[in-house]
């Protein structure tokens, strides 16, 4: 979940590895630091806090050196302070390290270095990584490599866990070696320049050509050269891949957050997802990436949709369509539980693997536990050559940019979607009548105008939430589809406004959380005209006979509704299999205005990074 730079060029790296830093700043925000190599010693800056306090510590004069690595943290061992940020230095000041992931056996060998003299300053698992390879590095070897290459491949043969590494060698001014396990972390190749990143819009300003990393490999990475050898010194070739967005897709674009940005590029994004997947002559739809496996899904006998997160709640309503467009059973796992379970995996089981990042730690192990026992196994991810995407079987790209927020918006809405062509197709396929497949198909095609239009209703959600803002405990109440629309909700204002927020079946309201409602207490509901649109009135009636403060959305045209409501949000009407690809844009608008009301950092909530790569 850290984020890495590093350079090596012609260039003054400090401002390089800063700007870098500051477009990784979403993968972790508790403390930064950066190495610059001087040719003969490394230079360490680093302190608690955000990129832009960095920044002021540093030399403002144009500092002359050109290589240097660079890191932002999210903590997992050692409280957030200037000495457990990165980099590292070992205990003979030679050895300068940079890291994202958890070494699992750190203690093992911090108590083997200890024993050996090597003193540490840290509580970092890190450290230990630093001081492992400075040990080996003063040991005497007869092998024909440079003694810092063979240092660091010795060190990560004895490492058990992930990591995203780059290292520096005082002696070595001209060299940096990168490293990966289970980590992403890729290398920008320029013209007389390369750099090291975990992500590609750290470096996009750069460079577009990249080579990404596969575990246990290595790169050995000069200013006019990229080696990449496995941590057991087999020399590998890697072909080029393009960057596929821009930099100005990465850039606030006069927006107050990324999160606004991203929740108001929904229509676009959700085109160019669309776009070219809609069959709007023949009534089909068109997914490339899995195109060859379309016989084998058809006759699947079970599908499992797996993620964490706001992609979870993406696979339950994946679930909801499947099972009833498709009429084929479907199981909702969290990836961070189908990875420890025993599960059955039959011959015909489908396994579809839902993330954003394409590196979350906890789906990507799911998914190869999952082909271990061998299952079929799919990915519908954003990020093009992330980890997720070479692993598995096949998959679909999202295609909606880059998402810098940490809460996930064009990100959720582009999955339903897919999800949703998933479920059309497959229904088709299957037994779903012509005009029923004609229908949603069409209705799909119009999801970005209606969504254009919903909001234009953000002034009127903000005066909600400074009407509601200041609770701190909410409900979110939906039925069929919108119970996970709820879910997502009552996550998105949790994440990002601290308000303790709970979403729920509205029907299992009175199976005790209805014992939480007192005066005023805020509950959302989703009461679109439904199949269960007389129950969910009932659910309001217990809210509002409790004194709770009912927020509603409903379909345009009910009016009904307005006598049930304290605060009425209108969407307009779509068949309820799409209904949450619209319902769920007030709920981010409402959390959004809620945390912005309250004064607080929208795209950096406390504790949150947007790329969990750790378990």
């Amino acid at each position: 979940m850290c984020g890495i730079v590093g350079y090596i060029g012609g260039k003054p790296a400090q401002q390089i590895l800063i700007d870098g830093l500051k477009r990784l700043e979403y993968r972790g925000y508790d403390s930064a630091g950066i190495g610059l190599h001087g040719g003969t010693k490394i230079k360490i800056t680093k302190q608690k806090g955000r990129i832009a306090g960095l920044s002021d510590s540093l030399p403002q004069d144009n500092p002359l050196e050109t290589v240097g690595i660079g890191h932002t943290r999210w903590a997992t061992h050692g409280e957030p302070n200037t000495v457990n940020s990165h980099p590292h230095m070992d205990y003979s000041g030679k050895i300068s390290v940079v890291h994202n992931g958890i070494i699992e056996n750190y203690g093992a060998l911090k108590k083997f270095l200890i024993e050996k003299g090597c003193e540490f300053k840290s509580d970092t698992d890190t450290e230990v990584i630093a001081n492992l390879i400075g040990y080996f590095y003063e040991q005497e070897h007869d092998c024909e490599q440079d003694c810092f290459e063979w240092s660091v491949q010795k060190a990560l043969n004895q490492v058990y866990g992930t990591y995203g590494l780059a290292v520096m060698c005082s002696d070595y001014p001209d060299v940096i070696v990168a490293a990966k396990k289970g980590s992403p972390l890729l290398i920008g190749v320029g013209s007389g320049e390369n750099l090291i990143a975990s992500d590609a819009s750290a470096i996009v300003e750069h460079t577009k050509q990249v080579i990404y990393l596969e575990d246990d490999e290595m790169a050995i990475v000069e200013k006019d050269d990229v080696t990449i050898k496995t941590i057991h010194n087999k020399r590998i070739e890697r072909e080029l891949k393009e960057i596929d967005f821009s930099i100005e897709e990465i850039e606030l674009g006069g927006y107050e957050h990324y999160m606004l940005k991203e929740i108001f590029e929904q229509p676009d994004a959700l085109s160019t997802c669309l776009k070219g997947r809609l069959d709007l002559n023949n009534y089909k739809i068109i997914l490339g990436g899995i195109q060859n496996l379309s016989r084998h899904l058809t006759t699947a006998k079970r599908f499992i949709l797996t993620g964490c997160g706001t992609a979870w709640h993406a696979c339950l309503v994946g679930e909801y369509l499947i099972e009833r467009l498709a009429r084929t059973p479907v199981e909702v796992e969290y990836a961070s539980e189908l990875r420890y379970r025993n599960p059955i995996i039959e011959e015909g089981t489908v396994v579809i693997a839902v993330s954003q990042s394409g590196e979350t730690a906890d789906t990507l192990a799911a998914i190869e536990m999952c082909k271990e026992r061998g299952a079929t196994v799919l990915g519908v991810v954003n990020v093009v050559g992330s980890t997720i995407a070479r692993t598995t079987d096949a998959g679909v790209y999202l295609r909606v940019g880059p998402e810098i927020g940490v809460a996930s918006t064009k990100a959720f809405t582009a999955q339903v979607a897919v999800l949703t062509m998933m479920a059309i197709e497959l229904g088709r396929r299957r037994h779903l009548d012509n005009s029923r497949t004609e229908q949603l198909i069409k209705d799909l095609d119009r999801i970005p105008n209606i969504i254009n239009d919903v909001l234009k209703y953000s002034d009127m959600i903000k005066d909600i939430s400074k009407e509601c803002g200041d609770r701190e405990n909410w409900l979110f109440l939906g039925r069929g589809y919108n119970y996970p629309t709820a879910l997502e909700g009552a996550l998105k204002l949790k994440e990002i406004s601290y308000i303790h927020a709970e979403g729920l079946p509205a029907a299992e309201m009175k199976h005790g959380p209805i014992a939480l409602i007192n005066d005023g207490m805020p509950a959302v509901f989703i009461a679109t005209r439904c199949s269960n649109y007389d129950k969910i009135i009932s659910n309001i009636e217990e809210v509002r006979a409790r004194g709770g403060k009912t927020i509603i959305i409903a379909n345009e045209g009910d009016e009904e509704i307005e006598r049930y409501a304290d605060y009425l949000i209108r969407i307009p009407n779509v068949d309820d299999a799409l209904e949450p690809l619209v319902a769920a844009i007030p709920l981010q608008l409402l959390a959004y205005h809620c945390a912005v009301l309250r004064g607080l950092d929208v795209d950096k909530p406390r504790n949150l990074a947007k790329s969990v790569t750790v378990e």
